[in-house]
Formats: C-alpha cells, structure tokens, sequence
C-alpha cells in the first residue's frame, strides 16, 4: 500500500464514496479510511434472525429515467454505477394520516397527477399549485447555476434567468404559500414534506423546501432492489477499478500537520498516511475537536461550529413479522402518520419525549423479496428536536425508556391505519440517539447535520461555502456540509466537494508553478 496520497478521505459513507470515486476519475491517488468494516455509512445493513434490515429505506429522489434523468441518475451514469444497480420504484410521492382530522392524504409521484390528485383534496388550488412547481423548478435551475458558477456569478445574467428565484430567495415556506394564494388545507398537506428537511415551515427557507419537493415529485422516487448497501458496493468496486484505495477498520486518531499545512493522518494503530488534501465525511465538531491539535483549529471555524444548531436526532424501530403485508392489510409503502397538518405543531411535539408522528416503511410493499415469504419488514423512524432525548434518559432508565418510546409509536401506528401489528412481531431491534452517536460519532445522535433555519439555510450555506474553508485542503462533505442532510442529497453533496477539491489540487499547482 502507498503511504502517500494525492487526497485522503475519513469515512466511506455515501458522500465519502462519492468524492473518493470522482478523484479517482480524475486519476488522482485517493485512500479512504473507514472505521467500521464495511462501506456505507448509516446506509447499511444488519441481520437478525431470518430477518434482514437496512437501516435506509428512505427512496432516492432525483433520480428519474434514462429518458428524463435527474440528478442521480445523471452522476451515477457519469460515475459508471448506473447499470450496476437495480432500482425499485415508488409509486406515492407520500401517504399521510392524520390523526387530529382522523383522514389520509395520498398524493402520486407526476406533477400533473400530484396537481390532479391535491385538486380533488383541495378544490381550486389547481393554478396556485402550478404556480409552486413553476417557482419551484426554476430556483432548483437558478441554484444549479449558483453551484456551478460559485465565485463568479454574474448578477445581470442571474436576474434575467432567474427574477422570481430572487424574489423568493430570502423568504420561509410560509412567506411563500401566503403570497401563492395556495388554500390552506392545500398548504398544510404540502407542508408535510418538512419532516424530510428538519425544520418547521416558518422557518424553513422557501428554495431549499421547493427544491426538495419538486425533485421529489417530478423524478419519482427510487429504492436499491438489493439495499442501500449495494450502492456502496457498486462505488467501492469502481473506487478499486481506478486506482483507489479503501482501508476498513482503521480509525483516524489525528490530522497531521506540517509547516502548517496538511500533512496526512495518524491512524490509532500507530499507522501514518501523507497527504495534502483531506476529506472529511464526518462532523465538524468531531474533526475540530478531536482530530485537529487545538493550537491548528482556527477561533472562527470554532466559533462557527458552535454558534450552528444540532438538527434532530433519529430514532428507528425495525420490526419482522411473521405475517405478509397482503393478510395484514398493509397497501402501502410509505406511512406517515402525524397528529396535525401544522408543521409548526408537529416540530413543537417533536421536542418532547413522547412525541408520536412516526414515518413508517413497509419494505415489501417496494420489494416483495426483501424478506421470507409471509412475512413482513416494517421500520417506524422518528425524531427528536434539541436533546430531549438525552435530557430524559440515564444509564439506568436506557433500556425502559426507548421501549416505552418505541411501543407509543408502535401504538400511534396502529391506531391510524386501525391495522394491528404487536401479535405478529417476531423480531424487533431499537435505535435511539444513543445508538446513532455511537455508530455515526455525531453529536447527540444528531441524524440531520446542523438545523436548516436561518444562515443555515440550504441558499446561504452555499453561497458561504468557500468563506467556511478555515483549513487550506481541509474540506467536508455529508449531511454537516453545504447540501445539508438527506439521502440523495450526500450523494450530491460528494460531488460537489470532489469539484472543489480538484479544484484547490488546480490552484495549488499554479501556485507551484509560479
């Protein structure tokens, strides 16, 4: 194995994967050093019993056809990955029950059949909702050039192209909807998408919620047939076809420094790496707090990464029964299930401990196969805002406490769908905040990177991100880093830091040539 690498990225997870593939792309040495023995990060996989759960059954959007390619499709075509996964489509865009009105709203992935269907649920709200996905492509375009262009974006071009992006651009989802005119039961049922980005309407910038829904509705939505895990292995294959290199089981102890200046890594085993370029797929307050010399840390990145607000922490229950989804009378793939269409309610019920809207997963309803037959894969994922949850449970009460948490969401489950799940649980695992820190390192069990709100918004973050580079050749990606959190958005989110540190590996050769 070298000991010396053009770039070395900590942590294979989706963004890790990414970047680390795009530089080998580029014919540049890279090393990825993974702590655990298998790829993926949190989109992995566990058994138990006859039973096997991915921890990641959130669909892809993005993604779309051969013929109308999104995002990830578009990458993974470029990347060569492609045609080495087989993808199962979702039919909802999404499914909601609500509990205080007692009814479900079902809504398909297709504008015109999402504008149809939110139609016959909200009469006259037809042209308003037009009105949305309009807007809401062209800030998705507008953002796009933003991304591509970075430090050179020319003004004129971008109020030309793109005047009511700028109109928008500083505004919440609410703001929003009320200049929209949309009605409000259509934007209560719309609004249910927050849940997917962390942060209650009213806070919510507009672009980064349209953006997400208009990707989520026009392309469709995906799953891996073969789990989230064989995306990780399709990258980690090409990683090794061009010349890259992945090293399990080692943990990084220290960023090494020379001159000031990147250096490499320490492993804990004692093993050193050189490079001058560092990728981190973790959090900050991990790399500056424990991976960094303090003397190396600059006060503004500290004062940065403090002054940030925690995103929500996960909680996901899997279940196994031993029944099929058809004798239960499970139809659909994705329940989401919330005590009031009020965004701003749910994420105030969201800081209590017994909070109770859940999203639950029925796997085989995507993929028949995904489990022995007549039986059933089910996970129930919700979230805790600030630290409820650690505020609430000691070692004493650990075990007791996330039981009793998961059994209300189990019950919150039944008592919307009147579909009764207990007597058939043949195999039950629970993850807590606690398991999430433990397995992800990031604070709290933080599953959203830092709370989408304010300066922290998706717009401002990128047009920050080079002001955010504190330690030349030092740089991050993953939920943490500017495409803030979100399945399909670490993919993009890799990309996007493999562009910008090809392009510090550019500059610095100039430099050394002049």
């Amino acid at each position: 194995m070298e000991k010396e690498y053009d770039c070395i990225i900590i942590g294979a997870g989706n963004a890790g994967l990414i970047t680390a593939l795009e530089l080998a792309k580029h014919n540049k040495s890279v090393l990825v050093l993974e702590k655990r023995n298998t790829p993926g990060g949190i989109s992995t996989s566990f058994k138990r019993g006859r039973f096997e759960f991915d921890t990641q059954i959130h669909p892809l959007d993005s993604y779309g056809t051969k013929e109308h390619p999104g995002e990830i499709f578009t990458l993974f075509n470029n990347l060569g990955i492609e045609d080495k996964i087989k993808l199962a489509a979702i039919p909802n865009a999404f499914h909601v029950y609500c509990k205080s009105e007692g009814k479900d709203y079902k809504l398909p992935c297709g504008i015109i059949e999402f504008m149809n269907q939110m139609e016959e649920y909200v009469p006259n709200s037809y042209d308003a909702l037009k009105k949305f996905f309009v807007l809401a492509e062209e800030s998705k375009e507008a953002m796009a050039y933003l991304e591509e262009k970075k430090q050179s974006v020319d003004d004129a071009y971008l109020k030309r192209n793109f005047p009511d992006f700028l109109k928008v651009s500083t505004h919440t989802v609410d703001q929003v909807f009320a200049s929209l005119n949309l009605p409000k039961k259509a934007q209560e049922i719309l609004s249910t998408f927050w849940i997917y980005l962390g942060s209650p309407t009213s806070k919510l910038s507009f672009v980064h919620f349209a953006i997400f829904v208009f990707s989520y509705v026009a392309h469709g939505l995906q799953i891996p047939f073969n789990g989230s895990q064989s995306i990780s292995l399709a990258l980690t294959e090409e990683i090794v076809k061009n010349g890259g290199t992945i090293k399990y089981l080692s943990t990084v102890k220290e960023i090494l420094f020379k001159d000031k200046k990147i250096a490499g890594v320490l492993l804990k085993n004692g093993e050193i790496y050189e490079g001058k370029h560092i990728v981190a797929n973790l959090s900050p307050i991990d790399v500056y707090g424990n991976l960094i010399p303090e003397q190396m840390v600059p006060k503004d990145a500290l004062k940065l990464t403090n002054s940030r607000v925690l995103g929500p922490r996960g909680f996901s229950i899997f279940l196994g029964l031993n029944q099929s989804p058809e004798s239960l009378g499970l139809k659909e793939y994705c329940y989401n299930i919330v005590n009031s269409l009020d965004s701003n309610k749910e994420f105030q019920n969201q800081k209590s401990i017994k909070n109770n809207s859940c999203i639950a997963y029925v796997l085989n309803n995507a993929i028949p196969t995904c489990s022995p037959k007549g039986t059933t894969i089910i996970e129930i994922v919700s979230l805790f805002v600030e630290d409820v949850f650690s505020k609430n449970v000691t070692e004493t009460n650990y075990f007791d406490m996330k039981s009793k948490i998961a059994e209300n969401m189990i019950d919150s489950f039944e008592q919307a769908t009147n579909i009764g799940i207990k007597p058939y649980i043949e195999e039950i695992e629970i993850s807590s905040p606690v398991t999430y820190a433990r397995y992800t390192n990031h604070p709290d069990g933080v599953v959203f990177g830092y709370k989408a709100t304010g300066m922290d918004n998706l717009l401002p973050r990128l047009l920050a991100m080079d002001t955010e580079n504190y330690i030349k050749n030092l740089r991050f990606c993953g939920s943490f880093d500017v495409k803030l959190a979100g399945y399909s958005a670490s993919y993009l989110s890799g990309d996007l830091t493999a562009q910008l540190t090809l392009e510090d590996m550019r500059k610095e050769r100039e430099e050394e040539w002049n």
